[in-house]
């Protein structure tokens, strides 16, 4: 499975933080969030972290540019999955929610789509029920050590594919991150086994 656009859903710090990194690796990002005004909250945060990256040296003008222009936002989930490869849950931690978001997902979603929950709490396999692909369904923790190493947990469900895990391990690759593949274990859904 090729990725080459991405979704976000929820334009909060953790969803705004996603959309930034994924632009910056050159994927078409779409965040998607009900709140007008957290759209443009997220969006100002987005050009004044890439200012910023840019003022340090970090990244190049036309590099900040060129992620700024790849970031676009929509209001609905179902407007988010129509282009999107990676469909990446980052709403705040309440089950039903997330329940429902896989819902529609599943609905909404391009066929081969790899749906994502960003969540350390809550089960990617009960989410990966709410779909007909649970194939599809794995868990994404976005972790930055204090050593300032990037990390990306990818939490593997029962059903999760060797495919869908090897896609998202691309991702994470591309956007400067280490990839970490844990076994989700039903004792302890926070944390995982090693696969």
């Amino acid at each position: 499975m090729d990725i080459n656009c991405i979704a976000v859903i929820g334009a909060g710090a953790l969803g705004r933080g996603i959309a930034r990194e994924a632009a910056l690796a050159g994927y078409r990002t779409i965040l998607e969030d009900v709140m007008p005004e957290k759209l443009a909250a997220a969006l100002d945060w987005i050009e004044s972290s890439l200012d910023a990256e840019f003022a340090r040296g970090v990244v190049t003008s036309q590099a900040a540019d060129e992620a700024l222009a790849r970031v676009s936002t929509v209001r609905t989930v179902e407007d988010a999955c129509h282009e999107a490869d990676l469909l990446i849950d980052a709403l705040p931690e309440e089950l039903e929610l997330k329940l429902e978001l896989f819902t529609l997902f599943d609905k909404f979603a391009r066929p081969q789509a790899v749906m994502a929950s960003t969540s350390p709490r809550h089960s990617i396999a009960d989410m990966a029920a709410m779909t007909y692909r649970p194939e599809l369904c794995v868990g994404l923790r976005f972790l930055d050590s204090a050593t300032g190493k990037k990390l990306l947990e990818i939490v593997r469900a029962p059903q999760t594919s060797g495919e869908t895990v090897a896609t998202c391990a691309e991702a994470a690759r591309r956007m400067g991150r280490e990839a970490s593949v844990l076994r989700e274990s039903p004792e302890d859904i926070s944390g995982g086994e090693k696969a």
